[in-house]
C-alpha cells in the first residue's frame, strides 16, 4: 500500500490566537514578538503586515521602521501552547499516526482513512473545518505521498489552503518551484547553488549527486533525494527531547562580563532544572551568542560524566564564553545555553565523587524550595545581579527569547 500524508499548518498561527482574542486585530498588520522599543526579533506577523516585507526573525526594531502603523503584540508562549495541544488533538481524531513539528504545525499519516471520509481531499476539508470551528484559526494543508512534498504543498496552498499531488508526480510537482521552497535550503546554501547556476529544485535534482556530495557532504545526498521527490522518512510520534535550552536577547548588545556571566548563570539554572524535572542528565552543554552583526556561534563541550546539576552546566558554559569573548571584540546581543545528549539520571550517585553527590543534594533542596515559592525564592549571588535588570514573577525573571518570553 502506498503512504499518504498531510502536512497541517495554522496560518500565522501566534497572530491567529491574538485575534481570535481580540477580533479588532483581524485585517490589521499585526506583529507578535514584542515592543519595537525593545530588543527582540519578529515571532509572528499578520499577512496585512507580510505585505510590508515583515517577517519571522527579524529585528523588531527593523519591522516597526518597515510598518509603522503595525501593532505590536508581546505574545503568551502558555497561551498559544493551550491552543496547540487543543489543535493536536483536533489531529488525532482523525489519525492516531501523527507527527507534531512544533507548535503549529504537524504530519499525518492518513493511509487508508480515505474510506472513512470519501476522500482524503473531503477529509483535508473536515480537518480544516473543525479547525476553524473549534480554534477559529486557518489551517493550510499539504497532500502528497512523502513528507517533503506534503510540506511544500502546505506552503504553496497559503493561506487557508488546500493542494493535493498526486502519488507519481513528485517530481513534477517540484520541477518549476524556486530551490528555496525547498525545506532546509537557507539564505546561505540558496547562494551556493545559485553559484552552480541552480535555481529551481528540478535543476538541483538533475545535479549530479557527486557534485552536491562534494558542496554539502552528506547533506548533499540528501538535497538530492528531496528534489527528486524522494523521502523515506515515515511519520513519527514525537518523542523525547534531545536537547533542553534557554536563550535571551539583551535591551543592548553588551560586553559587560558580569551581565554576561549572570545571564549564563540564570539561564543555566533553568536548563539545569528543566533536566532534572525530566529525570534526565546531559553528556554535552552548548554555549550560543550572538553579536552586534547578527553573527551566530555555538560552541559545545562532552562532559566527562554525565551531570544535572547547575554547577556543571554552568561551569562548562562559562570556561566556553570566556573563551570565546577572548577572541572576539563585539558585544554580545544574545546568549543561550543548552544540553544535549540527555540519559537517564542514574539512581545510585557516583560515590567516587563526593562533591557531585553534594551538589546534586543541593539542587534537590534548591528545586523543592523553587516549585513551592517560586523560581527567584532562592538565587546565587550572581543571579541576585540581575534583578534591577529584567522583571520578575513567580516563575522568575521575564527573559526575552528571539521570538517570545517564556
Amino acid at each position: 500500500m502506498r503512504f499518504m500524508i498531510m502536512h497541517i499548518d495554522l496560518d500565522a498561527f501566534f497572530v491567529s490566537v491574538e485575534q481570535v482574542i481580540n477580533p479588532e486585530l483581524k485585517g490589521k498588520p499585526v506583529v507578535v514578538g514584542g515592543k519595537p522599543d525593545r530588543r527582540g526579533v519578529v515571532a509572528a506577523a499578520s499577512y496585512e503586515a507580510r505585505a510590508y516585507g515583515l517577517h519571522s526573525g527579524m529585528p523588531l526594531v527593523t519591522a516597526s521602521r518597515l510598518c509603522p502603523r503595525a501593532i505590536f503584540i508581546e505574545g503568551s508562549f502558555r497561551r498559544y501552547r493551550d491552543v496547540s495541544r487543543r489543535f493536536m488533538a483536533i489531529l488525532a481524531d482523525f489519525s492516531p499516526y501523527l507527527e507534531p513539528m512544533g507548535l503549529d504545525e504537524a504530519y499525518l499519516d492518513v493511509s487508508g482513512f480515505e474510506s472513512l471520509h470519501g476522500s482524503l481531499r473531503q477529509m483535508a476539508l473536515k480537518i480544516k473545518q473543525r479547525v476553524k470551528d473549534e480554534l477559529g484559526i486557518n489551517a493550510s494543508v499539504g497532500i502528497a505521498s512523502v513528507k517533503v512534498v506534503a510540506k511544500v504543498a502546505s506552503d504553496l496552498s497559503k493561506p487557508d489552503g488546500l493542494l493535493e499531488v498526486p502519488p507519481g508526480e513528485e517530481r513534477g510537482f517540484l520541477e518549476p518551484l524556486p530551490v528555496k521552497r525547498l525545506p532546509g535550503i537557507g539564505k546561505k546554501n540558496e547562494q551556493i547553488l545559485s553559484g552552480l547556476g541552480i535555481g529551481t529544485i528540478g535543476q538541483l535534482a538533475a545535479l549530479p549527486i557527486g557534485v552536491l556530495k562534494s558542496r554539502f557532504g552528506a547533506y548533499g545526498e540528501l538535497l538530492h533525494r528531496h528534489a527528486n521527490g524522494i523521502d523515506d522518512r515515515p511519520v513519527a510520534p514525537p518523542g523525547q527531547a534531545r536537547s533542553i535550552s534557554r536563550e535571551t536577547t539583551f535591551a543592548r548588545d553588551t560586553r559587560n562580563a558580569t551581565l554576561l556571566t549572570a545571564t549564563l548563570r540564570y539561564l543555566g539554572e533553568r536548563v539545569g532544572s528543566d533536566l532534572r524535572r525530566r529525570g534526565k542528565q546531559a553528556k554535552c552543554v552548548t554555549l550560543k551568542l550572538r553579536y552586534a552583526d547578527f553573527t551566530t556561534i555555538t560552541r559545545q563541550q562532552t562532559l566527562d560524566r554525565p551531570t544535572g546539576t547547575d554547577q556543571s552546566i554552568f561551569d562548562t558554559g562559562s570556561k566556553l564564553l570566556a573563551k570565546e569573548l577572548s577572541r572576539e571584540k563585539q558585544p554580545v546581543r544574545l546568549i543561550g545555553i543548552g544540553v544535549s545528549r540527555l540519559v537517564e539520571t542514574a539512581h545510585q550517585p557516583d560515590m567516587l565523587d563526593p562533591s557531585a553527590q553534594r551538589l546534586a543534594r543541593i539542587n534537590d533542596v534548591i528545586d523543592r524550595i523553587r516549585n513551592r515559592y517560586g523560581f527567584t525564592a532562592i538565587q546565587t549571588g550572581r543571579t541576585l545581579r540581575l534583578k534591577d535588570i529584567f522583571p520578575e514573577d513567580d516563575n522568575g525573571y521575564t527573559l526575552h527569547t528571539p521570538g517570545l518570553s517564556r
